[in-house]
């Protein structure tokens, strides 16, 4: 079982423009798309479609339309009710795949429903595999919230605690690691890799996976158990205690960036619970970010829409002295 919070989650809107975005303009739309969304709801479907047993947890009320939406695409998930809305995101797409992403700030949580939060998904992970904390978090929400909800987890269930993931930004990525709290496994983009690594920046680590390596190294170096860091069209790096990789796709047809990220680490998390190859995870991380780009709006992939034997990988310098390697070795197979 495989746990994800969405802290801020959203009901995206996607619309597929027919012609370059043109700022003042009246401009016709070709289609538009609408999935409950939030990194963490994003994985948790993309889970959902391949049937790999997964719950979201996230605010909201019953009859909030991104709990509807969930409700109707039948993925499992358990809600705080906050007598208030949730967001909504709007992304505008062009005919080359440029994505423009307009995302309000989400609603304010208040202490008590902040704490039933933090119980709800604490319960939840009795005997998971995976916690993903993914997303950014709402206003008011303390930006080291991610670090108190690791800390309350492998408090519950010492010896016994799910493998736990980070996916965000910004002051919820960065605080939180600043506590000296560190995941099993980080997902950044390269940007963020940069900013949290202090090595170069995102365009030069896009453009250098061995030093985006270096810089995912130095991550590992503080007591994060691996990273996993998407490269755009560069790919994706997987980086351990003890062995770095390298992974790229052929190039596809780019519909829409939204939720590719996402359905990486789905991928990864998906290979992993099956019991595959620190390698294998990787390459199933690119093959579900790159089959996510050419699907429409913030579709997500199924295991079958995915061609993992199309990735090519190719290890990368690694020198450091392995510390702490909690994903060198896959978990069992799940049994159902």
């Amino acid at each position: 079982m495989i746990i994800t919070l969405t802290v801020n989650p959203s009901l995206d809107r996607t619309v597929e423009l027919a012609d370059e975005l043109v700022r003042g303009s009246v401009q016709r739309a070709t289609t538009a798309h609408q999935e409950s969304g939030g990194k963490g709801v994003n994985v948790c479907r993309a889970l959902n479609a391949s049937e790999v047993a997964s719950t979201a947890v996230l605010p909201g009320d019953p009859d909030d339309p991104v709990l509807a939406g969930l409700r109707a695409a039948g993925v499992p998930f358990r809600n705080v009710p906050i007598g208030t809305s949730l967001r909504s995101n709007i992304t505008l797409t062009e005919p080359d795949g440029t994505t423009t992403k307009i995302n309000e700030p989400g609603p304010i949580l208040g202490s008590a429903q902040l704490d039933l939060l933090l119980e709800t998904v604490v319960s939840e992970c009795s005997g998971a595999t995976w916690l993903v904390l993914a997303g950014s978090l709402p206003p008011g929400v303390p930006t080291t919230f991610y670090a108190t909800v690791i800390q309350a987890v492998r408090a519950r269930y010492p010896g016994n605690s799910p493998l736990i993931a980070v996916d965000s930004s910004g002051a919820p990525l960065t605080d939180s690691l600043a506590t000296g709290i560190t995941p099993d496994l980080l997902k950044p983009n390269a940007e963020e890799l940069a900013e949290l690594s202090g090595v170069a920046d995102g365009e030069a680590l896009e453009a250098d996976p061995a030093l985006a390596a270096a810089a995912a190294t130095a991550l590992v170096d503080t007591g994060v158990g691996a990273v996993l860091a998407t490269l755009g069209a560069r790919g994706a790096l997987l980086v351990t205690g003890n062995e770095s990789w390298q992974a790229t796709h052929p190039p596809v047809a780019a519909r829409s960036t939204v939720g590719a990220g996402d359905s990486a680490l789905a991928g990864y998390l998906l290979a992993h619970t099956a019991g595959q190859s620190p390698e294998d995870c990787l390459k199933q991380a690119v093959a579900h970010g790159s089959a996510a780009a050419a699907l429409p709006g913030s579709t997500v992939p199924a295991l079958h829409q995915t061609t993992p034997d199309a990735v090519v990988t190719h290890r990368l310098p690694h020198t450091t002295t392995p510390t702490h390697t909690p994903l060198d070795a896959p978990l069992p197979k799940e049994e159902d």
